[in-house]
Order: structure tokens, then C-alpha cells, then sequence
């Protein structure tokens, strides 16, 4: 499955982005989808994933109640709706699908995606 993030930009804090991720195959509906970021320097972490069923989701606790991951299987294609956004959230964005899991730690886990796209940048100026 290739995998090809967009919508990335400069925004001005408390604004709002939204991130697209648009897969090759239709196929796509039976992986489980996520998104991750890295900042420079740091480590690539979790940010929102959800179950192939798209019913159950997983926020990191620093994006809770402002980002909303969610899907359109008819595209293909995965969201990261972004609101209210604040400079630490300034990082390449990554999307990301694996094969479903059964346990729900495991969607936290860069490792369970075996398919990851390319990046998308988002810089939060203050």
C-alpha cells in the first residue's frame, strides 16, 4: 500500500489544519490507520490512530479534545482534523496502516504499521 500524506502548511496558533491520506488501494478499509509525527531532534511519536472498522480511536494525551482522526472509504483516504494548534505541534506529520490488532496498546506503537507515507510539513507560529 502506498500511502501519500498532504494538507500540511504554516499556520498561526489556534488555528486549524486538516491532513489527507490518501491510500493506493482499496484495500485500504481492512488496515488499521494512524498518524504520527516527529519534531527535529526528537523522537517519532503517536498522535491518533484508529480500528480498521474506524469505530474505536486512540489519541496521544497531548492532542486529546483538539485533533479528530476519521476516514472516507469511497477516497480511500485517512484525516487528521487539527484545531486549535500550538507550537510544539510543529512537526512532520506521518500517516501510517498496519494490519488490525488485538490489543489497543499496540496502536500506540510505531511498529505495528508496516505502511508509512512520506510526511507532510506543519509549522505553529506563536
Amino acid at each position: 500500500v502506498q500511502l501519500q500524506a498532504s494538507g500540511g502548511g504554516l499556520v498561526q496558533a489556534g488555528g486549524s489544519l486538516r491532513l489527507s491520506c490518501a491510500a493506493s488501494e482499496r484495500t485500504f478499509s481492512a488496515y488499521i490507520r494512524g498518524w504520527f509525527r516527529q519534531a527535529p531532534g526528537k523522537e517519532r511519536e503517536f498522535v491518533a490512530a484508529h480500528t480498521r472498522s474506524g469505530i474505536s480511536t486512540y489519541y496521544a494525551d497531548s492532542v486529546k479534545g483538539r485533533f479528530t482522526i476519521s476516514r472516507d472509504n469511497a477516497k480511500n483516504t485517512v484525516y487528521l482534523q487539527m484545531s486549535s494548534l500550538k507550537p510544539e505541534d510543529t512537526a512532520v506529520y506521518y500517516c501510517a496502516a498496519g494490519p488490525p490488532l488485538s490489543y489497543s496498546g499496540s496502536y500506540y506503537q510505531h511498529r505495528s504499521y508496516d505502511y508509512w507515507g512520506q510526511g507532510t510539513q506543519v509549522t505553529v507560529s506563536s
